[in-house]
């Protein structure tokens, strides 16, 4: 089970009010259950055997757990790049940043009628330290990719990436687009 719910306001920008992500089940080596709380900062996790543990970090106003693809909705295809915060969670929860670039078109079908969908690379920026060691050690989280077909409105199509680190790559689609490949 890989179930993030998230809750943020719209007004101007996007806000995040809290984000409570469980990973559980065969699918997950180590589980997490992780709830922020944008407004105060309070990050509160639950391990495997169900002990609680609270941290406190300063929030920016633009921290993205749970809202890439609602970014993504409102994102033009012509920004060359948007950087939003994003709390890592673990052990000691850290905030790090992604680069969410656009970086290119997948052509699909849907209803028999070729459709365009524009690829966004999310990257993850460890920042400090841990950014320069990690790739050095094989520990850099992979490029996500999710792809939204411009329009009114504009459309989530597909998505692929990991779930946690070290993971799988995951595709998540629609089911009725076919693509090329």
């Amino acid at each position: 089970m890989d179930d993030d719910r998230t809750i943020f306001t719209q007004r101007g920008m996007f806000r995040l009010v809290s984000d409570h992500h469980i990973q559980k089940g065969p699918s997950f080596p180590k589980p997490i259950d992780v709830l922020i709380d944008g407004l105060s900062g309070t990050i509160t996790s639950r391990d495997g055997d169900g002990k609680v543990k609270e941290e406190h970090l300063d929030l920016p106003l633009d921290v993205a757990n749970g809202l890439p693809p609602n970014l993504l909705l409102n994102i033009s295809a012509s920004a060359a790049e948007t950087k939003v915060s994003y709390v890592a969670p673990g052990d000691k929860p850290r905030l790090i940043h992604l680069s969410i670039k656009p970086i290119g078109v997948m052509v699909f079908s849907a209803g028999g009628v070729q459709r365009k969908a524009t690829d966004f690379k999310i990257h993850v920026e460890l920042g400090g330290i841990t950014g320069i060691i990690a790739p050095v050690i094989g520990k850099e989280p992979e490029d996500f990719h999710i792809w939204i077909m411009a329009g009114d409105p504009p459309a989530f199509i597909r998505e692929e990436g990991q779930l946690y680190l070290g993971g799988p790559i995951w595709r998540i689609e629609q089911i009725s687009p076919t693509f090329g490949h």
